[in-house]
């Protein structure tokens, strides 16, 4: 609920509305010229909102929300959305914003929200330099400038969006390095974030994997229990941990920064290590929809020899043969397993791994473990292990019940009526074969005495003889 005034340190006047201060600034924006780049930046637009407040006697500052750094184009924004849960709870009745861009420079969307959700909560909005005031002067939402400015908005966030990817693919070609974060083994030079300089605590590590592979033997599986056992933080740990850096992986959870053998291998066939820029090997869907894709690896942007690199060539060539080598096959069948990819843990959710094993007796068998507790660690899962017969056993036996279920559902008069159904079909084909069949009896004499007459016309044969 809305506070008093003093509880916030203001002066006790008759205020009826808490504003929520809402603050964008994006890439676009910081890609524009010197001087509206300055217009929209976060100071500035904190100086604005607070002139403004300053000289209303109605209007107390409840909160300032800031997505710094976030597109316009959608309103998964956290601060945005914490703003949301602020109306909901009746917190905020007003919002104000520099312009309408800075709400969003999505035409739909931010139609819906003046127009629509703001109302429904109750919500003043006010749009100071678009001068637009749902409360002292609705006509000011309402009025047909309101969707141009929209859609002006919209297409303005299209046209930043081609030049800032031309630009981009522009500095690709060139061999520059246009990432947020350095690939693992690298830094971003201080003085030029186009380049890539050598991290060497990272690169001990990247030069361990690559010597532990191709020269010691060992595969990946292993060379992650040989990591995680050294303590050694995985490329996500020594971003965030070591190099303090903010970046995040959405498939590791925070303080397991445990090595897994898909790293692994993603190090072992990276040209990046061997002084190859490679780039553009995922885009997004389109300016609105942020999709993340993969891009086939024909249309990568490659650029050799830009940086210093960490692995010799000939290393790298050797790790790419035992890469291609080991295939995830079967080494008794040389086929893939009809459940690869498919068998799951039941606690932890993720695949189980095909192994194969020898008993007592020397018969040699399949089986299937959890891939974290075989991965990462026996403290995060149990091994959760079934043999393969069993498993085929199992699967039968649900594929079984269901026929009997289903069987069992099935009335007899149901039946009675699909053999009569059968018995009908099979009646009504007899019938129209046996026609077919007199149809050609008919055709072959009609032309057996078309040709006697012909032949009788040419006097090849007299009536007595036919």
């Amino acid at each position: 609920m809305v506070g008093n005034s003093d509880s916030i340190g203001y002066k006790q006047v008759n205020k009826t509305w808490a504003a929520g201060l809402y603050i964008r600034l994006s890439q676009e924006d910081e890609n524009n010229t010197h001087n509206r780049r300055e217009s929209n930046s976060i100071s500035s637009q904190k100086i604005l909102l607070n002139e403004f407040i300053e000289e209303k006697n109605d209007i107390i500052i409840f909160d300032t929300y800031i997505d710094d750094g976030f597109t316009g184009t959608d309103f998964n924004r956290p601060s945005f959305q914490r703003m949301l849960e602020d109306i909901k709870k009746g917190n905020i009745n007003c919002i104000i914003v520099k312009d309408l861009s800075r709400l969003g420079r999505n035409y739909i969307e931010v139609g819906n929200y003046i127009e629509k959700i703001f109302p429904i909560y109750n919500v003043r909005f006010i749009a100071i330099n678009d001068m637009i005031d749902s409360f002292l002067d609705p006509l000011s939402v309402n009025n047909i400038v309101v969707p141009f400015k929209n859609l002006i908005n919209d297409e303005y966030a299209r046209d930043t969006s081609i030049k800032i990817r031309s630009a981009l693919d522009g500095k690709r070609r060139k061999g520059l390095f246009v990432g947020a974060f350095a690939t693992y083994g690298y830094i971003k030079n201080p003085k030029n974030s186009n380049e890539l300089i050598v991290d060497e605590v990272a690169a001990k590590v990247v030069r361990k994997i690559f010597e532990w592979y191709t020269i010691d033997g060992f595969g990946k599986l292993a060379i992650c229990h040989k990591l995680n056992a050294l303590g050694v933080l995985n490329p996500t740990g020594h971003k965030k941990l070591e190099l303090n850096q903010n970046y995040n992986n959405s498939m590791v959870e925070d303080g397991q920064y445990l090595w897994n053998p898909s790293t692994v291998r993603n190090i072992l066939k990276n040209e990046i290590y061997i002084g190859n820029m490679v780039q553009g090997k995922r885009k997004t869907r389109s300016y609105k929809l942020h999709k993340v894709e993969c891009v086939e690896e024909k249309n990568w942007i490659k650029v050799e020899n830009t940086h210093t690199p960490i692995i010799n060539k000939e290393i790298f060539r050797k790790a790419q043969k035992l890469n291609n080598e080991g295939l995830k096959t079967s080494k008794t069948t040389k086929q893939l397993s009809i459940f690869a990819g498919v068998v799951k843990c039941a606690d932890c959710k993720k695949a189980m791994n095909k192994k194969s094993s020898t008993n007592k007796n020397g018969k040699k068998y399949e089986y299937y473990i959890c891939s974290t507790y075989r991965k990462k660690s026996h403290l995060l899962c149990t091994k959760h292990t079934i043999r393969e017969e069993k498993l085929n056993e199992a699967i039968l036996q649900a594929i079984n019940w269901n026929i009997q279920k289903y069987a069992n559902n099935i009335k007899p008069s149901k039946i009675e009526n699909t053999k009569q159904d059968i018995v009908k079909e099979k009646e009504r084909d007899d019938l129209e074969n046996f026609i077919k069949k007199k149809k050609r009896e008919i055709e072959k004499k009609y032309n057996y005495k078309k040709n006697l007459y012909e032949d009788w016309k040419n006097r090849r044969y007299n009536k007595r003889r036919i």
